[in-house]
């Protein structure tokens, strides 16, 4: 699981909730909680202990007074609004704005995005137009806006030849989850899909521990079988890789590496393409980083699929 900094900062007062005009920058265009991981790194140990704080209970831990968010933290209320101040927000009422307009955005379903569609005269310009303005734009903005740490760390994790991986999703991303196991099983091994049928679950969870990686896709209209999956291996001492969009999954508390995705979409269902284009980002790194231990295990599975049929 995550862990606070120890390092705090003397003093309870209350602050004002607002900066001055000069600290007032408008915010990038990404979800709160992507945003406070991509800053993490600039971040003193007492606005860690904040961030931290906001991403073990998000977004409720950013949707109640500074005072609340201070105490969460064990910090000052001027540190909370230093923090958001470095996340370029003019003040804890733009913080909350930013943090209500993502609740709106994650409870979205393609049975609201249909409706809204329908109110608005539908979508007259054609699925292959659309497809072409929004797909592009949402896979560059995808790579664009992640941090190479966390993919550097994403790849360490899975090069780790000591760690067993098992990967999981939901409904849908259950597809891209058995997409990232069938490459990892041919460049580095040790890798699984977490199966579904209860006995068959039960009996790979039991022996859970510390040498266990989880890769979790997760995405918004969250399913709650995933956090407690990931609340049950951390528990035990696994670590968590997860894949999420960009309001990120109430399983980003749990997780040592997160790696967010557009979900723009010609359709009302989110779009499963910029993730896609992740993973295989992920892969590509994941078997320059092995070298010729990837290429060995190429061949052995070469010869094996001749040897025993499949492809």
């Amino acid at each position: 699981m995550s862990t606070f900094d120890i390092a705090g900062e003397p003093g309870t007062g209350a602050g004002s909730e607002h900066l001055s005009d000069d600290a007032a920058v408008e915010p990038p265009a990404v979800g709160v909680a992507a945003l406070v991981r991509q800053r993490l790194g600039e971040c003193s140990p007492a606005e860690r202990r904040v961030a931290r704080a906001l991403l073990a209970s998000y977004p409720a831990a950013g949707l109640g007074t500074v005072a609340s968010l201070a105490e969460r933290a064990e910090v000052s209320a001027p540190t909370v609004l230093r923090f958001l101040s470095r996340l370029g927000f003019g003040g804890y009422p733009e913080f909350q704005r930013a943090l209500r307009d993502e609740l709106t955005e994650r409870e979205t379903s393609p049975l609201t995005a249909y409706r809204a569609a329908e109110r608005t005269g539908g979508r007259p310009e054609g699925a292959l137009p659309r497809a072409a303005a929004s797909l592009p734009e949402a896979v560059a903005g995808t790579l664009a806006e992640l941090p190479q740490g966390e993919l550097d760390a994403a790849v360490r994790l899975l090069a780790d030849q000591h760690l067993r991986v098992t990967a999981a999703g939901g409904r849908f991303s259950g597809l891209l989850a058995h997409y990232l196991v069938l490459h990892l099983m041919q460049v580095r091994g040790g890798s699984r899909l977490l199966p579904s049928t209860p006995v068959e679950r039960t009996d790979m969870l039991v022996d859970v521990g510390r040498r266990d990686l989880f890769v979790l896709f997760d995405f918004r209209r969250y399913e709650e079988p995933t956090l407690a999956l990931a609340r049950e291996v951390t528990a035990r001492g696994a670590r968590v890789l997860l894949f999420t969009d960009r309001w990120l999954s109430p399983v980003a508390g749990l997780a040592e590496v997160v790696l967010p995705s557009r979900v723009e979409s010609p359709s009302p269902y989110d779009s499963f393409v910029p993730t896609l284009a992740l993973v295989e980002t992920l892969v590509a790194a994941l078997i320059d980083r092995l070298g010729p231990v990837a290429g060995k295990r190429l061949k052995a599975m070469e010869q094996a699929q001749q040897t025993y049929g499949g492809s």
